[in-house]
């Protein structure tokens, strides 16, 4: 065993010691670690709170991979339970700022030279810190222009890959032994965990976001740092540093028109997500910062979510049926996208619960509705049905629900249905512009053209294989195997049941010669013959009602 390995084994014991304090004994007897024994005899803590904030607690304490697992699980509201999702929400990043001694020799590495020949003045200490990374304000020798510096912190990479392998680990654990978590699928979520946390950990990835963001921050009506291409790499990142306060402390900017401020943040949203395709996946009230001149600056853009044309059509259908109260056009949007968990389900069933939920929020006035409550009792109902959407959708939903609980901190009043019914109507309408149309057409004709040039081709390809004795086809019926099983069982007991009857008959016949030698004055043969026979028909009659098939 290597150094490696003690260390995970530390690092396994670390979780199963949490869990076991916080009073989750099950999960500790199901994990059969070594010294299990030892850890069961720990007094749970807080064994008044519920087991969703104990769950919380347990992810808090054990570090920023389980706080991200966590952040990205509270995504999946068409997966888990509302309680848990809320407790997952409020998941917060528990630790100190690494010393800037430690950071500093990233961010000579990251620009190539000595920091006093770029910058003209490297603070002491961070204004910002995560548990991925950390921010200093610092000003650079070019242009005496302030930036903000993003560097991660040190090491963590390493602890986060670790981290990642006992967390695959344990998500196998957990899915292997609590039937009731299967359907979950833990080992995928940790899969998806992987792939986001391994991108946030790139910030070249960010800068290309956040390029890509600057592009179309006119059309959105949003400022997008300017990054610094030159002084950036893959664990430092260095931008425009932004001056502004956050939307919960808007209260230091008075004389803003908090209506206008709310109604452009959400405008912002729906074109990044409608129109272009591309957009900013956490808009939450720490990422929008506004200016004293009520500029809005959208920072973080470490998480983004891409869609395409065809995905936003998908997407515009599905809000227009929502925003205009149309139950059918909903359940035909949702089971376009939607793939089942379980059996089939009914569009009239789904329908009618759809309805009852429009009902519910239409009975209100339209101002007082609340979008992103209504997307999140839609996400429930898709649980129920064991409907699961694509991550895709999911992205879009909460970037919706969490943009519309910013400007709803903003201004609480504000009509969200009749700002987003516009947009949506707009957008729908301009996909029968004749440009769109002759685009569409376009494409179909190219595809034609391409396809009907290798057609003949490829059935030569088919016809040589069928002649070659090369082609050959799989059917899949479905209960297959079951009917057989089931013909084999008849014929084997039909079989058993002529064998038996054989038997009598040619007993009877025996008996009847009085042939020796004899058994209770029977000829021995015959009785033998009728004994077997009856053993044959015991077990025909025993298997018929084991098997319930009378």
């Amino acid at each position: 065993m290597n150094l490696q390995d003690l260390k995970n084994l530390k690092r396994f014991k670390d979780i199963v010691t949490t869990l076991a304090a916080h009073g989750f004994d099950e999960v500790v007897d199901r994990l059969d670690m070594p010294g299990a024994g030892l850890l069961r005899e720990i007094r749970p803590a807080m064994r008044d709170l519920t087991i969703y904030q104990r769950l919380r607690l347990v992810i808090e304490e054990l570090g920023p991979t389980f706080v991200k697992f966590g952040q990205i699980m509270s995504l999946r509201p068409d997966l888990l339970p509302e309680p848990l999702l809320k407790e997952l929400t409020t998941l917060q990043d528990k630790v100190e700022p690494a010393p800037t001694e430690a950071v500093l020799p990233l961010v000579e590495e990251a620009i190539g030279a000595p920091l006093a020949s770029v910058f003209a003045h490297f603070p002491d200490q961070p204004v910002a810190a995560a548990s991925l990374s950390q921010v200093y304000r610092a000003v650079l020798h070019n242009g005496a222009k302030t930036v903000a510096v993003k560097v991660q912190r040190p090491a963590i990479r390493e602890d986060i890959e670790a981290d990642l392998r006992i967390l695959e680990a344990f998500c196998r654990l957990l899915h292997e032994q609590f039937e009731d978590l299967r359907s979950y699928d833990l080992p995928k979520l940790a899969a998806t965990v992987r792939r986001h946390l391994l991108k946030e950990l790139d910030f070249s990835e960010e800068l290309d976001n956040m390029t890509i963001a600057r592009s179309a921050a006119k059309e959105i009506g949003l400022y997008v740092p300017v990054p610094y291409e030159a002084y950036s790499s893959e664990r430092v990142l260095v931008m425009d540093f932004v001056e502004g306060v956050t939307f919960r402390d808007l209260d230091r900017l008075p004389g803003l028109d908090r209506q206008e401020l709310a109604r452009r943040g959400l405008r912002a949203a729906v074109v990044q997500i409608l129109e272009l395709g591309f957009f900013h996946a956490d808009p939450h009230p720490g990422n929008l910062l506004v200016g004293g001149d009520g500029t809005i600056a959208l920072i973080d853009w470490g998480m983004v979510g891409r869609l395409t044309e065809r995905d936003r059509s998908g997407l515009i259908d599905l809000l227009q049926a929502v925003v205009d109260k149309d139950s059918a056009a909903l359940a035909d949007a949702l089971l376009a996208v939607c793939s089942s968990r379980h059996e089939p389900v009914e569009p009239l069933e789904l329908e009618r619960e759809l309805l009852e939920i429009l009902d519910t929020y239409y009975a209100v006035p339209i101002k007082d509705v609340h979008l992103g409550q209504l997307l999140a009792r839609l996400l429930s109902l898709l649980r129920r049905h064991r409907l699961q959407l694509p991550n895709y959708l999911v992205i879009m939903i909460k970037a919706m629900i969490t943009a519309e609980g910013s400007a709803r901190l903003v201004y609480p009043e504000l009509d969200v249905v009749t700002e987003v019914r516009g947009q949506v109507h707009r957008l729908a309408r301009k996909r029968y512009h004749p440009r769109h149309w002759w685009r569409e057409i376009r494409s179909a004709l190219a595809a034609f053209r391409g396809g009907s040039r290798d057609l003949p081709r490829r059935l030569q390809r088919i016809i040589a294989k069928m002649e070659q004795g090369e082609l050959s086809f799989v059917f899949h019926l479905d209960k297959l195997e079951e009917l057989v099983g089931s013909l084999e069982n008849a014929s084997n007991r039909l079989t058993v049941g002529i064998v038996a009857g054989a038997i009598i008959i040619g007993s009877s016949m025996i008996i009847t010669t009085g042939v020796g030698p004899l058994l209770f004055g029977f000829p021995a043969l015959g009785v033998i013959g009728y004994l077997l026979s009856v053993v044959l028909g015991l077990y025909l009659v025993v298997t018929i009602f084991r098997n319930k098939n009378y």
